[in-house]
Protein backbone atom coordinates (compact mmCIF):
# COMPACT_ATOMS: atom_id res chain seq x y z
CA UNK A 1 0.00 0.00 0.00
CA UNK A 2 1.08 3.46 -0.52
CA UNK A 3 -0.43 6.02 2.20
CA UNK A 4 0.29 9.59 2.29
CA UNK A 5 0.75 9.19 6.02
CA UNK A 6 3.99 7.07 5.73
CA UNK A 7 2.16 4.18 7.22
CA UNK A 8 3.60 0.55 5.41
CA UNK A 9 1.84 -2.47 4.80
CA UNK A 10 4.20 -3.84 7.73
CA UNK A 11 1.56 -5.09 10.36
CA UNK A 12 1.97 -3.72 14.15
CA UNK A 13 5.05 -4.79 15.71
CA UNK A 14 3.56 -8.21 18.47
CA UNK A 15 6.17 -6.05 21.00
CA UNK A 16 3.36 -3.35 21.12
CA UNK A 17 2.60 -2.88 24.87
CA UNK A 18 -1.52 -2.96 25.06
CA UNK A 19 -1.40 -2.59 28.86
CA UNK A 20 -2.84 1.25 28.53
CA UNK A 21 -6.02 -0.19 26.11
CA UNK A 22 -8.84 -0.54 29.45
CA UNK A 23 -10.70 -2.66 26.52
CA UNK A 24 -9.55 -6.16 25.91
CA UNK A 25 -10.64 -9.04 23.59
CA UNK A 26 -12.12 -10.77 26.27
CA UNK A 27 -14.23 -7.93 27.73
CA UNK A 28 -15.32 -7.64 23.62
CA UNK A 29 -16.53 -11.43 24.07
CA UNK A 30 -17.60 -11.26 26.93
CA UNK A 31 -20.15 -8.43 25.55
CA UNK A 32 -21.02 -10.45 22.09
CA UNK A 33 -22.30 -13.19 24.85
CA UNK A 34 -24.37 -10.41 26.59
CA UNK A 35 -25.71 -8.48 23.51
CA UNK A 36 -25.97 -11.42 20.68
CA UNK A 37 -29.79 -12.05 21.22
CA UNK A 38 -30.64 -8.29 20.98
CA UNK A 39 -28.26 -7.70 17.66
CA UNK A 40 -28.04 -8.97 13.91
CA UNK A 41 -25.16 -10.53 12.62
CA UNK A 42 -24.54 -8.27 9.94
CA UNK A 43 -23.74 -10.04 6.41
CA UNK A 44 -20.91 -9.03 4.33
CA UNK A 45 -19.93 -8.66 1.11
CA UNK A 46 -17.11 -8.64 -1.28
CA UNK A 47 -16.73 -6.47 -3.87
CA UNK A 48 -14.61 -7.72 -7.03
CA UNK A 49 -10.96 -5.74 -7.82
CA UNK A 50 -12.12 -2.77 -9.86
CA UNK A 51 -15.55 -1.86 -8.05
CA UNK A 52 -13.92 0.60 -5.59
CA UNK A 53 -10.26 0.28 -6.17
CA UNK A 54 -7.88 -1.95 -7.57
CA UNK A 55 -8.42 -4.97 -5.28
CA UNK A 56 -11.39 -6.22 -4.44
CA UNK A 57 -12.77 -5.37 -0.97
CA UNK A 58 -15.09 -6.78 1.68
CA UNK A 59 -18.16 -4.67 2.93
CA UNK A 60 -19.53 -5.81 6.27
CA UNK A 61 -22.79 -4.10 6.11
CA UNK A 62 -23.45 -2.76 9.25
CA UNK A 63 -25.82 0.04 8.05
CA UNK A 64 -28.11 -3.21 7.94
CA UNK A 65 -28.40 -3.70 11.69
CA UNK A 66 -31.34 -2.77 14.08
CA UNK A 67 -31.45 1.27 14.18
CA UNK A 68 -29.24 1.10 11.54
CA UNK A 69 -25.74 1.80 12.36
CA UNK A 70 -23.45 -0.20 14.68
CA UNK A 71 -24.17 1.91 17.55
CA UNK A 72 -26.99 -0.49 19.08
CA UNK A 73 -24.09 -2.79 20.06
CA UNK A 74 -22.92 -0.31 22.61
CA UNK A 75 -26.31 0.59 23.73
CA UNK A 76 -27.59 -2.72 24.40
CA UNK A 77 -23.98 -3.58 26.00
CA UNK A 78 -24.18 -0.45 28.10
CA UNK A 79 -27.82 -1.00 29.33
CA UNK A 80 -27.43 -4.84 30.09
CA UNK A 81 -24.41 -3.89 32.26
CA UNK A 82 -26.44 -1.33 34.45
CA UNK A 83 -28.88 -1.06 36.34
CA UNK A 84 -31.76 1.52 34.63
CA UNK A 85 -33.42 3.56 37.22
CA UNK A 86 -36.59 4.49 36.66
CA UNK A 87 -35.95 7.73 34.97
CA UNK A 88 -34.49 5.56 32.92
CA UNK A 89 -31.81 6.40 30.07
CA UNK A 90 -30.02 9.83 28.69
CA UNK A 91 -27.55 10.37 25.73
CA UNK A 92 -26.32 12.72 23.65
CA UNK A 93 -26.18 12.78 20.18
CA UNK A 94 -26.11 13.83 16.59
CA UNK A 95 -28.22 11.27 15.84
CA UNK A 96 -27.15 7.43 15.00
CA UNK A 97 -26.15 6.84 19.11
CA UNK A 98 -29.26 8.45 20.32
CA UNK A 99 -31.46 6.19 18.00
CA UNK A 100 -29.23 3.42 19.12
CA UNK A 101 -30.04 4.23 22.64
CA UNK A 102 -33.49 5.21 22.07
CA UNK A 103 -34.02 1.60 20.33
CA UNK A 104 -31.99 -0.23 22.76
CA UNK A 105 -33.74 1.48 25.65
CA UNK A 106 -37.35 0.78 24.06
CA UNK A 107 -36.68 -2.94 23.49
CA UNK A 108 -35.64 -3.31 27.04
CA UNK A 109 -38.55 -1.29 28.73
CA UNK A 110 -36.95 1.41 29.30
CA UNK A 111 -38.01 5.39 29.34
CA UNK A 112 -35.25 7.03 27.24
CA UNK A 113 -34.04 11.07 26.35
CA UNK A 114 -31.89 12.12 23.52
CA UNK A 115 -30.29 15.23 23.54
CA UNK A 116 -29.37 16.80 20.29
CA UNK A 117 -27.32 19.61 18.32
CA UNK A 118 -29.95 22.28 16.59
CA UNK A 119 -27.66 20.85 13.22
CA UNK A 120 -28.72 16.94 13.96
CA UNK A 121 -30.38 16.43 10.40
CA UNK A 122 -34.23 15.73 10.46
CA UNK A 123 -33.68 11.87 9.19
CA UNK A 124 -32.10 11.27 12.41
CA UNK A 125 -33.75 13.10 14.78
CA UNK A 126 -36.84 11.41 13.49
CA UNK A 127 -35.43 8.23 13.67
CA UNK A 128 -34.97 8.50 17.36
CA UNK A 129 -38.38 9.60 18.41
CA UNK A 130 -39.83 6.67 16.06
CA UNK A 131 -38.30 4.51 18.31
CA UNK A 132 -39.74 5.79 21.48
CA UNK A 133 -37.36 9.01 22.81
CA UNK A 134 -37.68 12.03 24.12
CA UNK A 135 -35.56 13.90 21.65
CA UNK A 136 -34.57 17.29 23.06
CA UNK A 137 -32.64 20.28 20.56
CA UNK A 138 -30.62 22.39 22.66
CA UNK A 139 -28.62 24.62 20.45
CA UNK A 140 -25.13 24.59 18.11
CA UNK A 141 -22.76 24.91 20.56
CA UNK A 142 -22.07 20.86 21.00
CA UNK A 143 -20.34 21.71 24.45
CA UNK A 144 -23.78 23.67 25.78
CA UNK A 145 -25.49 20.21 24.56
CA UNK A 146 -23.30 17.97 26.57
CA UNK A 147 -23.83 20.24 29.77
CA UNK A 148 -27.69 20.12 29.66
CA UNK A 149 -27.22 16.35 29.02
CA UNK A 150 -25.16 16.00 32.35
CA UNK A 151 -27.60 18.04 33.95
CA UNK A 152 -30.21 15.83 33.52
CA UNK A 153 -28.89 12.80 34.38
CA UNK A 154 -27.60 14.59 37.61
CA UNK A 155 -31.34 15.65 38.53
CA UNK A 156 -33.18 13.25 37.52
CA UNK A 157 -30.88 9.84 38.77
CA UNK A 158 -31.26 8.48 34.60
CA UNK A 159 -28.41 6.50 33.32
CA UNK A 160 -26.40 8.38 31.37
CA UNK A 161 -24.82 6.73 28.48
CA UNK A 162 -21.50 8.52 26.75
CA UNK A 163 -21.80 8.11 23.01
CA UNK A 164 -17.88 6.90 22.48
CA UNK A 165 -16.02 7.33 25.49
CA UNK A 166 -17.23 4.45 28.27
CA UNK A 167 -15.58 0.87 28.12
CA UNK A 168 -18.72 -0.63 28.07
CA UNK A 169 -19.73 1.16 24.49
CA UNK A 170 -15.96 0.46 23.67
CA UNK A 171 -16.45 -3.34 23.93
CA UNK A 172 -20.04 -3.12 22.58
CA UNK A 173 -18.88 -1.64 19.27
CA UNK A 174 -15.36 -3.87 19.36
CA UNK A 175 -18.00 -6.94 18.70
CA UNK A 176 -18.22 -5.61 14.83
CA UNK A 177 -14.75 -6.63 14.93
CA UNK A 178 -15.13 -9.94 16.39
CA UNK A 179 -17.85 -10.53 14.01
CA UNK A 180 -16.17 -9.55 11.01
CA UNK A 181 -12.83 -11.32 12.35
CA UNK A 182 -15.18 -14.81 12.31
CA UNK A 183 -16.40 -14.02 8.65
CA UNK A 184 -13.79 -13.22 6.90
CA UNK A 185 -10.66 -14.56 8.94
CA UNK A 186 -7.53 -13.48 6.92
CA UNK A 187 -7.93 -9.67 6.80
CA UNK A 188 -4.91 -8.12 6.23
CA UNK A 189 -6.17 -4.02 6.97
CA UNK A 190 -9.69 -2.64 8.25
CA UNK A 191 -10.80 0.87 7.12
CA UNK A 192 -13.19 2.84 9.74
CA UNK A 193 -14.86 5.81 9.97
CA UNK A 194 -13.60 7.77 13.11
CA UNK A 195 -15.56 10.51 15.05
CA UNK A 196 -14.95 10.14 18.91
CA UNK A 197 -14.01 6.88 18.30
CA UNK A 198 -15.99 4.40 20.04
CA UNK A 199 -16.22 2.64 17.45
CA UNK A 200 -12.14 1.95 16.28
CA UNK A 201 -10.88 2.00 19.78
CA UNK A 202 -13.33 -1.28 20.01
CA UNK A 203 -12.19 -2.35 16.62
CA UNK A 204 -8.54 -1.87 17.05
CA UNK A 205 -8.20 -3.29 20.26
CA UNK A 206 -9.89 -6.71 19.13
CA UNK A 207 -7.42 -7.16 16.12
CA UNK A 208 -4.65 -5.85 18.02
CA UNK A 209 -1.43 -6.53 16.07
CA UNK A 210 -2.77 -8.98 13.85
CA UNK A 211 -4.34 -6.99 11.31
CA UNK A 212 -3.87 -2.77 10.39
CA UNK A 213 -6.79 -0.77 11.37
CA UNK A 214 -6.76 2.34 9.14
CA UNK A 215 -8.58 5.36 10.83
CA UNK A 216 -10.54 7.32 8.52
CA UNK A 217 -11.54 11.36 8.73
CA UNK A 218 -13.50 13.84 7.07
CA UNK A 219 -11.33 17.29 7.34
CA UNK A 220 -14.29 18.89 9.20
CA UNK A 221 -14.39 16.30 11.75
CA UNK A 222 -10.51 15.14 12.69
CA UNK A 223 -10.50 14.36 16.08
CA UNK A 224 -7.64 11.83 15.49
CA UNK A 225 -5.31 13.37 13.14
CA UNK A 226 -6.16 16.69 15.86
CA UNK A 227 -5.21 14.85 18.69
CA UNK A 228 -2.05 13.25 17.32
CA UNK A 229 -1.06 16.95 16.12
CA UNK A 230 -2.19 18.99 19.43
CA UNK A 231 -2.24 16.61 22.02
CA UNK A 232 -5.10 14.09 23.19
CA UNK A 233 -7.24 17.01 24.98
CA UNK A 234 -7.79 18.89 21.50
CA UNK A 235 -10.94 20.15 20.84
CA UNK A 236 -12.61 20.59 17.06
CA UNK A 237 -15.90 22.01 16.23
CA UNK A 238 -17.06 19.60 14.06
CA UNK A 239 -18.26 20.83 10.72
CA UNK A 240 -19.13 19.08 7.03
CA UNK A 241 -21.12 16.51 5.59
CA UNK A 242 -20.32 13.89 8.28
CA UNK A 243 -20.91 15.95 11.02
CA UNK A 244 -24.21 14.80 12.16
CA UNK A 245 -22.36 11.09 12.48
CA UNK A 246 -19.20 11.85 13.39
CA UNK A 247 -18.77 15.26 14.83
CA UNK A 248 -17.47 14.63 18.33
CA UNK A 249 -15.68 17.95 19.64
CA UNK A 250 -12.71 15.59 21.00
CA UNK A 251 -11.35 11.73 20.41
CA UNK A 252 -12.37 9.87 23.19
CA UNK A 253 -9.59 8.97 25.78
CA UNK A 254 -9.91 5.33 25.64
CA UNK A 255 -9.51 5.29 21.68
CA UNK A 256 -6.51 7.74 21.94
CA UNK A 257 -4.84 5.36 24.05
CA UNK A 258 -6.35 2.27 22.10
CA UNK A 259 -4.91 3.56 18.89
CA UNK A 260 -1.84 5.31 19.96
CA UNK A 261 -0.38 2.28 21.20
CA UNK A 262 -0.84 0.74 18.37
CA UNK A 263 0.11 3.39 16.26
CA UNK A 264 -2.88 3.65 13.68
CA UNK A 265 -2.95 5.71 10.95
CA UNK A 266 -5.06 8.58 10.11
CA UNK A 267 -6.48 9.24 6.84
CA UNK A 268 -8.25 12.59 5.99
CA UNK A 269 -11.02 13.44 3.10
CA UNK A 270 -12.85 15.69 1.74
CA UNK A 271 -16.41 16.06 1.43
CA UNK A 272 -16.33 16.01 -1.84
CA UNK A 273 -14.51 12.65 -1.69
CA UNK A 274 -16.82 11.53 0.39
CA UNK A 275 -19.80 12.00 -1.82
CA UNK A 276 -18.21 10.49 -4.83
CA UNK A 277 -17.78 7.50 -2.61
CA UNK A 278 -21.20 6.95 -2.11
CA UNK A 279 -21.81 7.69 -5.83
CA UNK A 280 -19.27 5.04 -6.10
CA UNK A 281 -20.39 2.48 -3.92
CA UNK A 282 -24.23 2.91 -5.24
CA UNK A 283 -23.34 2.76 -9.03
CA UNK A 284 -21.25 -0.76 -8.39
CA UNK A 285 -23.50 -2.34 -5.74
CA UNK A 286 -26.25 -0.30 -4.73
CA UNK A 287 -25.83 -0.13 -1.20
CA UNK A 288 -26.54 3.18 0.06
CA UNK A 289 -24.95 3.88 3.36
CA UNK A 290 -24.80 7.49 5.23
CA UNK A 291 -21.98 10.35 5.06
CA UNK A 292 -20.23 8.82 8.24
CA UNK A 293 -20.21 5.14 6.33
CA UNK A 294 -18.99 6.44 3.66
CA UNK A 295 -16.06 8.21 4.74
CA UNK A 296 -14.30 5.44 5.35
CA UNK A 297 -15.19 4.26 1.32
CA UNK A 298 -13.56 7.34 0.24
CA UNK A 299 -10.21 6.53 1.33
CA UNK A 300 -9.95 3.83 -1.05
CA UNK A 301 -11.69 5.08 -4.07
CA UNK A 302 -10.06 8.69 -3.87
CA UNK A 303 -6.16 6.72 -4.20
CA UNK A 304 -5.63 8.55 -0.29
CA UNK A 305 -4.76 5.00 1.04
CA UNK A 306 -3.83 2.77 -2.03
CA UNK A 307 -3.74 -1.11 -1.17
CA UNK A 308 -0.79 -3.52 -2.24
CA UNK A 309 -2.51 -5.76 -5.20
CA UNK A 310 -2.67 -8.84 -2.89
CA UNK A 311 -3.80 -6.84 0.13
CA UNK A 312 -7.00 -8.37 1.62
CA UNK A 313 -8.95 -5.00 2.71
CA UNK A 314 -12.33 -5.19 4.90
CA UNK A 315 -14.21 -1.68 5.47
CA UNK A 316 -16.89 -1.02 7.95
CA UNK A 317 -20.21 0.76 6.44
CA UNK A 318 -21.01 1.80 9.93
CA UNK A 319 -24.23 3.45 9.45
CA UNK A 320 -27.63 3.97 6.74
CA UNK A 321 -29.67 6.58 8.57
CA UNK A 322 -30.02 9.26 6.04
CA UNK A 323 -32.23 10.40 3.04
CA UNK A 324 -32.32 7.94 -0.07
CA UNK A 325 -30.33 9.31 -2.41
CA UNK A 326 -28.48 12.40 -0.55
CA UNK A 327 -25.02 12.16 -2.48
CA UNK A 328 -27.05 12.07 -5.76
CA UNK A 329 -27.97 15.99 -6.04
CA UNK A 330 -24.26 17.51 -4.09
CA UNK A 331 -21.56 18.35 -6.84
CA UNK A 332 -17.96 16.40 -7.32
CA UNK A 333 -14.89 17.81 -8.51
Amino acid sequence: MRLKTGFTRKKPSCGIVWACNIVTPEDIRQAHRRIDRYIRATPVVTLEAGALCAVPVTLKLEHLQHSGSFKCRGAFNTLLSHDVPDAGVVAVSGGNHGAAVAYAATQLGHKSTVFVPDYASQVKMDRMRGFGADVIPSGIDFQAVIDKFEAFARDTGALAVHPFDAPSVLAGQGTVALEFDRQIPDLDTVIISVGGGGLIGGVSSWFGARVNVVAVESEGTATYATALRDGKDAVITPSGISADSLGAPRLGALAYDALTAAKRPSVLVTDAQIIAAQQQLWDAARILGEPGAATALAALTSGAYRPEKDERIGVLICGGNAAPGWFLAKETP
